[in-house]
């Protein structure tokens, strides 16, 4: 039985933080350069630097097929598909609301556990699930206004989807490896590859520069780029795919907080007591790991 013990759960919050707060930083980004473009240069450079730091540790490229086609696939879910689309959906639509989409990672994951990989959660981690989604939709009842564009919550939604296939897919090949700091570059190149023939052909090269810019792009690299992805591989090994996709539920008390500090979007009394919500979610599946209610 995979273990939730204090050491997965700072993991965990820490992941949702850097993660949150990657919707902030993407915003301001894309107020100033396109998408892919932004998308490209992040992913080349996160990739150089992962892969440098994974060979000073005496990591390599020794993977297996298998391992070859899962970073593949992941990199193409994660960077391409998931991160692509967030980031096309944020010229239209608050930052908070990117998060709160994203956030109901863990209902999707769970739903695909189900039907294909049968990893069934008993009632208290059912229970917990659902309270984790009511916080999510409370939240969102305050956000559906003239700002919330049809084609961006759309975009974040197929962004979700293919999320919530990586992480699945991650579990499944990556949970034993010691290169991961290795194959966390090896993704982003996957990411960088693919997009920039996008921005080549589709996009124009034009970038309004600034202070707030080149923090938000630095922090891009560094944070949700190398040390919040590794985070999230680390996790997903500790304690597998299911039980860490819970954490996303703390993500929209992050990236709300973070966007109202930063951005200056709205927060209201409906939001905190959705996030009451929300965290009680998350204590209901941890309850239900501990007392091994929940069937790998």
């Amino acid at each position: 039985m995979l273990s939730m013990d204090f050491r997965s759960i700072f993991m965990g919050i820490l992941f949702s933080i850097i993660w949150s707060s990657a919707f902030t930083s993407a915003r301001i980004l894309m107020s100033s350069a396109p998408p892919f473009l932004v998308l490209s240069l992040r992913f080349l450079i996160s990739g150089m630097l992962g892969i440098a730091i994974a060979r000073l540790l005496g990591q390599n490229f020794n993977l297996s097929r298998q391992e070859w086609a899962g970073v593949l696939i992941f990199g193409f879910c994660q960077n391409v598909l998931n991160l692509g689309l967030n980031f096309v959906a944020l010229q239209w639509i608050d930052a908070s609301m990117a998060v709160i989409i994203a956030s109901m990672l863990p209902l999707v994951v769970v739903a695909i556990s189900w039907t294909f990989l049968v990893e069934k959660p008993g009632i208290i981690g059912v229970l917990g699930l659902v309270a984790g989604m009511a916080g999510v939709l409370l939240i969102m009842l305050d956000r559906t206004g003239d700002q919330t564009k049809l084609l961006g919550v759309l975009l974040c939604s197929v962004a979700l989807l293919a999320l919530a296939g990586a992480t699945l897919l991650l579990g499944n090949f990556f949970r034993s490896n010691k290169n991961l700091l290795m194959i966390v570059g090896l993704q982003m190149f996957v990411g960088f590859i693919i997009l920039l023939p996008l921005t080549i052909m589709f996009e124009k090269w034009l970038i309004n520069w600034s202070v707030i810019f080149i923090i938000s792009f630095l922090y891009q690299i560094l944070m949700p780029g190398v040390l919040g992805t590794l985070i999230w591989f680390l996790l997903v090994k500790r304690i597998g795919a299911t039980k860490s996709a819970a954490f996303h539920f703390l993500n929209p008390f992050f990236g709300v907080l973070i966007a109202a500090a930063i951005l200056a979007e709205p927060i209201s009394l409906k939001d905190g007591i959705a996030v009451v919500i929300i965290m009680s979610g998350i204590i209901a599946v941890q309850i239900s790991h501990r007392k091994g209610i929940i069937q790998k």
